[in-house]
């Protein structure tokens, strides 16, 4: 596990750091993740719903569920954590209850999102978007309900596939101002959208670089060159798993075993050690009937 960061996400962000979150969706992800001095995970919906439901990302998980991911996740990693929030799950007071929840269960941030409810992953089609205002009431209330102000609120707005760059822009504006500090307008459909969202938004940007979206994946130093400061990358670890187990799963169907695969393995008794076993094994030295075994 590694050491507490020493500086907080806002800290971070007012030095003008870059940051970049690779997304974790289990407990697994998560830990291969904490090994490399990012400063921050992205607990993506998508992969948690995929992972533990095997669903949609659609709005089909609960409060409940997402919260117990929070704290497992936290739980098993030392670097700070940004969780999805999707929209709160429900109204106001539901957003009070989901900021304190994240924050109680670990979490250095909550994403919250400006969609109807049932939410839908932001690079699928047919996303509607609540009224700004009642959007701008839930950051607000996101803002009073977090518990000290090192614990990061992250605005979304989906508005830009329906209702165009401009409602976009002007709904992450609206949610700067009602006291987000991170804006993230997703699904931009080019470079040029982004420029423009960098110029006209005063505020640490987050830039969703999904692979295979609708949003261009730009290298880093572009995303800091034209105004963003955060990005996330949801989907790449579970895309390669999902390509990597159907690899492996395909050559055991087809030759009945192991042998020959081509595939990269994770060193067995390295993956034991990730996962704690070396504690397990420390301990039974310790405390084992016979002291030589």
């Amino acid at each position: 596990m590694n050491e507490p960061a020493s500086k907080s996400l806002p800290e971070r962000l007012a030095s003008g750091e870059f940051i970049v979150a690779p997304g974790v969706f289990d407990l697994i992800s998560a830990k291969i993740a904490d090994r490399f001095g990012f400063p921050a995970l992205y607990m993506t919906g998508y992969g948690v719903v995929a992972s533990s439901l095997g669903l949609p990302d659609a709005g089909l998980a609960s409060y409940t569920e997402m919260v117990d991911r929070v704290a497992k996740i936290a739980r098993a990693t030392g670097t700070p954590l940004i969780a999805d929030g999707d929209t709160g799950y429900g109204g106001l007071l539901n957003v009070d209850q989901t900021v304190r929840g994240y924050q109680r269960a670990g979490a250095a941030g909550i994403q919250l999102e400006d969609q109807e409810s049932p939410k839908k992953c932001g690079h699928t089609p047919r996303r509607r978007v609540i009224p700004r205002d009642d959007m701008v009431d839930k950051v607000k209330v996101a803002v009073a309900a977090r518990g000290a102000a090192d614990f990061l609120i992250v605005a979304r707005t989906d508005a830009r596939t329906a209702h165009g760059l401009g409602e976009a822009i002007e709904r992450g504006q609206a949610y700067a101002e009602a006291g987000a500090d991170v804006i993230f307008i997703e699904a931009p459909e080019s470079e040029d959208e982004m420029r423009e969202i960098g110029r006209e938004i005063d505020k640490p940007l987050l830039a969703n670089m999904v692979d295979g979206g609708s949003t261009p994946v730009l290298a880093a130093e572009v995303l800091r060159e034209i105004g963003y400061q955060v990005a996330i990358f949801p989907g790449t670890a579970f895309l390669a798993m999902g390509a990597t187990m159907e690899a492996v799963y395909a050559h055991l169907s087809e030759t009945g075993s192991s042998l020959g695969l081509q595939t990269p393995l994770y060193d067995f008794r390295e993956f034991s050690v990730l996962m704690g076993f070396d504690q397990v094994w420390e301990f039974e030295k310790r405390w084992a009937a016979d002291p030589r075994k």
